[in-house]
């Protein structure tokens, strides 16, 4: 594939520096000529083909970006570091306590092996706009093979490894892929989970059936293969490597499908979100300096997983096409082996920034309160942490600054949105913290707060956050073959707006807050109050570790909140004296309205594998009603603690 290079005169090539932040510039260039903007950041990006039109409000269900522009994401990822001087930089470093190994891949043996596969998936019939599920663990394989289908121009879809033989079979018939990538197993902690028995089972509930499945064989488990459609991963590259056989970059459009990933539908339907490759990739490049202030070259540490869209976002795509060395984490953030985890992948690979959920703080913070295990580790190369996936609490954030000493950013983004909506743009100098805000829009979002009757809201006023149309380059689109579905879900509510469902306030200073999903919004005797509010007092106890607040139906109020808090190890107090501190503190915080009564200490709390906790499942058992087993959820025996707890407060019958 030849692609042209052209030359960049936009704010990308700005040190951080000290003084102004040059946010208010960035975003006012912005809102002045959209498309000069998003052209001026699309010339960090090589193209085969220049676009005809930036943005063509013709196409699509809102517009397309750069259309008529061809491009490829593996290339602009892996190949051009090569042949720019980055051939021997480190592009990934694997780090997995939980098998004890580390290995590193250069920008040159990333090329090597994901030509290599890519020639191996040609070889079994894929080719450009196929679809190709990954069903795999942390392991560099799986970034392979989200670049090798990027590489010949296949649509990749990344299931969450060890997800459930139904889901998995929902998100196969949906997709209808011609191949399935998956591995013999995934280790979680001290755990083997064999995924292929998973596999198998979906493959046979799906009416869809893949031609074929290449498996990687892990050492911790040997999966049996299906004869005529099962292939061994390490055979057949093999085969590949000893014959020579790589596949080269392929050209797509840059509104061709880059990736599905699938989120939970309200119907129980999955939503496969779309992501195109052109605006995605220009979208992540702009964030990689401008939001979190890295440099090509730079290590970057993103602790999710790549079944979730920060995964495929800021492991894979992002760093990689900024030239950065991206570390890939096997492991959880206490207990391989010890609540340092973190501290000692920074320490040994020099990371700069780490970019991972709140809730795995919080799980630091209940492990080890007094951060012991930093002081075995060297973190002077660190210099941010990035904080997203859901509310930030200010205790939290507080506390990840007492311990660190480097700024502690909370940016708060969807999987629809493919980047940050809103964030502290580090990389063109940090404005002021506000503790609960995750601070302000990024260049491409026109964020805005409304009221039921899509009137948009004076500040400090709380509503439904809503974006303006068009969404920015990196969006979504639409929904994968549903566009009539993406309509409903998204555009319907608020005519001319993308409606987030989540809700919230933004200040007289523009600062965004977000306080919860709309449906954590409580009614209670008529007041609208946030649980995200209540959750921030709960979480400055300094006994609490964390905490979720939900809505309990209420006959005389309506809704009551009822509170749910773990508390930190080496607490002291009783858990009664704790709740009795807790519903007093509410009281004082904000007040009788709110109606706090109940607060009932947890030994842990249910929450996905990418750590939301799950508070419409626990407001459905507290309020008595038929609930399912959510998909995604990281231990299912915790509903069971949590339907316990309740009915003891005579709750949830």
């Amino acid at each position: 594939m030849t692609t042209t290079r052209m030359t960049s005169s936009q704010e990308t090539s700005n040190q951080n520096g000290s003084g102004r932040s040059r946010y208010h510039d960035a975003y006012g260039r912005w809102q002045s000529d959209p498309e000069w903007f998003w052209e001026e950041a699309a010339r960090e990006i090589d193209w085969s083909k220049a676009a005809e039109r930036i943005f063509d409000p013709a196409q699509g269900v809102y517009g397309r970006w750069f259309v008529g522009a061809e491009c490829n994401a593996c290339y602009n990822a892996v190949d051009r570091h090569v042949e720019r001087g980055r051939a021997g930089q480190a592009a990934l470093i694997y780090d997995s306590p939980v098998t004890g190994t580390i290995r590193t891949f250069t920008y040159h043996e990333l090329r090597d092996e994901v030509a290599t596969l890519a020639a191996v998936l040609q070889e079994m019939g894929v080719s450009k706009g196929d679809r190709v599920i990954l069903y795999m663990p942390m392991i560099p394989e799986a970034v392979f093979a989200m670049l090798a289908c990027a590489r010949i121009g296949a649509v990749h879809s990344v299931v969450f490894g060890g997800f459930a033989a139904r889901e998995l079979a929902t998100r196969l018939e949906d997709a209808t892929p011609k191949l399935v990538l998956s591995a013999s197993c995934g280790v979680e902690g001290a755990r083997v989970v064999p995924y292929k028995p998973l596999l198998d089972e979906a493959i046979a509930l799906s009416a869809h059936k893949p031609q074929a499945c290449l498996i990687h064989q892990r050492p911790q488990a040997q999966a049996v293969l299906v004869k005529d459609r099962d292939h061994d991963w390490q055979a057949a590259v093999a085969t590949a490597r000893e014959a020579g056989r790589k596949a080269p970059c392929v050209a797509v459009a840059a509104t061709d499908p880059l990736y599905i990933l699938y989120t939970s539908g309200t119907t129980g339907r999955p939503k496969g979100v779309l992501r195109d490759t052109g605006g995605y990739m220009v979208a992540l490049k702009w964030s990689m300096k401008n939001l979190y202030g890295v440099d090509p070259g730079e290590v970057y540490f993103c602790a999710s997983d790549v079944g979730w869209v920060v995964g495929h976002s800021y492991i894979v795509y992002g760093p990689l096409l900024h030239g950065c060395t991206s570390i890939l984490y096997e492991g959880k953030p206490v207990g391989t082996p010890d609540a340092g985890a973190f501290w000692r992948v920074i320490a040994e690979h020099k990371a700069v920034v780490l970019f991972t959920a709140p809730t795995a703080f919080r799980a630091i913070k209940k492990e080890d309160p007094n951060a012991t295990h930093l002081q075995n580790y060297d973190l002077s190369s660190f210099r941010a942490l990035f904080l997203a996936g859901e509310r930030a609490d200010p205790d939290t954030v507080q506390w990840a600054e007492r311990i660190l000493g480097v700024p502690v950013i909370d940016h708060w983004w969807q999987t629809e949105s493919g980047w940050p909506i809103a964030g502290n743009p580090l990389g063109l100098g940090a404005l002021p913290v506000k503790y609960g805000s995750p601070t302000v829009p990024m260049p491409g979002y026109d964020v805005q707060v409304l009221d039921e009757g899509g009137r948009q809201l004076p500040a400090d006023t709380m509503g439904s956050i809503a974006i303006k149309l068009p969404l920015p380059p990196g969006c979504l689109p639409t929904l994968w073959h549903a566009d009539e579905r993406f309509r409903d879900a998204y555009l319907v509510t608020y005519p001319g707006y993308y409606n987030t469902s989540d809700a919230g306030f933004i200040d007289g200073d523009g600062y965004v807050y977000i306080m919860g999903r709309t449906d954590d919004i409580i009614n209670v005797a008529g007041h609208r109050l946030s649980t995200g509010g209540m959750e921030e007092v709960l979480a400055s106890h300094p006994a609490v570790a964390e905490c979720a607040v939900i809505g309990v139906r209420d006959s005389l109020k309506g809704e009551v909140p009822c509170g749910f808090v773990v508390l930190k190890s080496g607490v002291g107090q009783s858990p009664a004296v704790v709740e009795t501190e807790l519903v007093g503190l509410v009281r004082e915080k904000i007040g009788p309205v709110a109606a706090f009564k109940i607060a009932i200490t947890v030994g842990r709390l249910p929450k996905t594998r990418s750590g939301k906790i799950l508070r419409g499942t626990m407001k459905k058992i507290a309020d008595g009603e038929t609930w399912t087993m959510p998909a995604t959820i990281d231990d299912p025996a915790i509903l069971g603690e949590i339907g316990e707890a309740l009915r003891k407060r005579g709750l949830g019958e």
